[in-house]
Order: structure tokens, then sequence, then C-alpha cells
């Protein structure tokens, strides 16, 4: 099976609170997934890599061997696509935690794509930092 992901990171502060949404397609556009979770303490860049991590996990749970993973992360997608290297501490164990993920799909193609194109993985991110807020 082939899906398409979407996943976001947010973070109120920058440090501050964080949260990640994410949502999981079928090839027909049909919602198969989507969650959200509120991560606490950390940085925008974390939350993003949060976020993708749920989204390679929720793909597994849906027996899914090829996955198109969309961020609207350029720093997040540059790093896993390697055309940046990642210097930050905080994301290194995050960053490899994606790299053993993506040993467990045929195919894993990771896209930057516009914030706009990525409505409904932002919503719920917010959604999970507004009800850590509360």
């Amino acid at each position: 099976m082939s899906v398409v992901a979407y996943a976001d990171g947010a973070a109120r502060g920058n440090p501050g609170p964080s949260s990640y949404g994410v949502v999981v397609y079928d090839e027909a556009g049909v919602e198969l997934y989507t969650g959200g979770r509120a991560l606490g303490h950390g940085t925008n860049n974390q939350a993003e890599y949060e976020g993708a991590i749920a989204a390679l996990e929720a793909a597994l749970r849906l027996g899914a061997a090829n996955v198109t993973l969309r961020l609207d992360s350029q720093l997040v997608a540059r790093q896993l696509t390697g055309q940046y290297r990642v210097k930050n501490s905080k994301l290194i164990p995050l960053h490899r935690r994606l790299v053993d993920l993506r040993t467990r799909f045929r195919r894993l193609t990771i896209e930057h794509v516009p914030r706009e194109d990525n409505k409904v993985a932002d919503r719920l991110a917010n959604e999970a930092l507004d009800e850590q807020s509360t």
C-alpha cells in the first residue's frame, strides 16, 4: 500500500510549549489517520521531527510499504534528504530515529511543501497546543 503523510510541528515561544500534527491519506486521498500530540517544552524543529516520526509510525501501523512524507519545514526536509547536515545536538537522536524508520519502507520520499499545502497537520498541531495550554 502507498500513502501520503503530512506532518507539522509547532512551538509557541520557540522554545516553548510544542506539539505536532499528522494526517495520512491513501492514494485516492481518503484520510486514513489523523493525530496530534502536545510535547511539552521544545523548539519548532524538535516538534517538526517528532511529527515526522509520528507520521512514519502511523504509516507502519497502517501497513504502508511506500510513503511520501510531506513537510513544510525546509530545514527538516533537507536534513532528511541529506542536503543539510544535522548540527543541533537535540535533533541528532530524532534524525537517527527517522533514518531507522526509513529502512522499514520499500520506498520513502521526502517532499518539502508550502505551508498552505499542510493546513490539516498544522491545524492538528495547533489544536494540541491549545489543549496543552488549558
